[in-house]
């Protein structure tokens, strides 16, 4: 037996949601109905993250364990010949048996990207969340921080409680304003000497605001509710005190609105490649 990790990079934008689902076609039963066909096992994937109807991925990460010979490299290159364009695969290696998409993640990095602009690009509708009203990077920034630490978030998830503890840790959160927003080359890994290198260089006068938070897990809609939390921040209506005293001491309704999922990317998942 064989356990194989793909990396997939896909566009969210007509499936469900990864997890297979009766109301539609999901990421999770595309691939595994590829896998099904180009090796003749059925496959049962793990995935490093659910991510929602209308989410992207750039490097989302799945196992699954199979019997066949086949190289993982032909896995790479083969599988691909059975699998829509809009789901790609990465890359593709060999873990150990006990390796877990979902459990093992150390890091996962998501990114929401806004156009914040008066005049929107037709052909970025479904890949960005369109604001028109002008976004203060710097304050959301600044904002951003309160959320850096061990929190409990259950004033950031949907339909709270999902989960049996809704308490996480977020390494980073950063605000940029951007010139461009080129979403294949957003997933490259960052330097070891340079943790932050696979950020794209802020712009003063860009048109895109990227949100990238960094954590050891999510609640569900936890970045899309931070992220229209410190859009409110952008807008100046709300400043770092009030999203504080949201955070320790209110409840869902009185955060920001979810903001869509057409803006929301999962970028990387990283692990302890000392067992991997």
């Amino acid at each position: 037996m064989r356990n194989i990790r793909l990396t997939l990079a896909y566009d969210g934008t007509g499936y469900v949601g990864w997890q297979i689902q009766p109301n539609g076609v999901s990421v999770q039963s595309v691939v595994e109905a590829g896998i099904r066909e180009f090796s003749g096992t059925k496959p049962s994937l793990i995935a490093a993250g659910r991510t929602d109807a209308g989410v992207h991925a750039l490097g989302q990460v799945a196992n699954f364990q199979t019997e066949s010979a086949i190289p993982c490299q032909g896995f790479r290159a083969g599988l691909q010949a059975y699998l829509p364009r809009d789901i790609v695969v990465v890359d593709a290696d060999e873990v150990p048996l006990d390796f877990h998409a979902t459990y093992a993640a150390k890091r996962k990095r998501y990114r929401y990207v806004i156009q914040n602009a008066r005049a929107a690009h037709p052909f970025l509708r479904n890949y960005v969340y369109e604001y028109h009203a002008h976004l203060d990077e710097q304050e959301m920034h600044a904002a951003g921080q309160v959320f850096v630490g061990t929190h409990d978030f259950r004033a950031f998830e949907t339909q709270h409680p999902n989960t049996a503890s809704s308490v996480r840790t977020v390494f980073e959160l950063n605000v940029r304003r951007l010139a461009e927003w080129t979403a294949w080359n957003a997933g490259r890994p960052a330097r070891p000497e340079e943790p932050n290198s696979d950020l794209p260089a802020a712009n003063p006068v860009g048109e895109f605001v990227a949100i990238d938070i960094v954590a050891n897990g999510f609640l569900y809609n936890m970045v899309r509710t931070i992220a229209g939390t410190l859009i409110r921040v952008g807008e100046h209506k709300w400043d770092a005190a009030h999203v504080d005293e949201i955070l320790e001491h209110g409840s869902r309704p009185q955060a920001g609105p979810t903001a869509p999922a057409c803006g929301l990317y999962l970028v990387r998942v990283e692990y302890d490649e000392a067992r991997t």
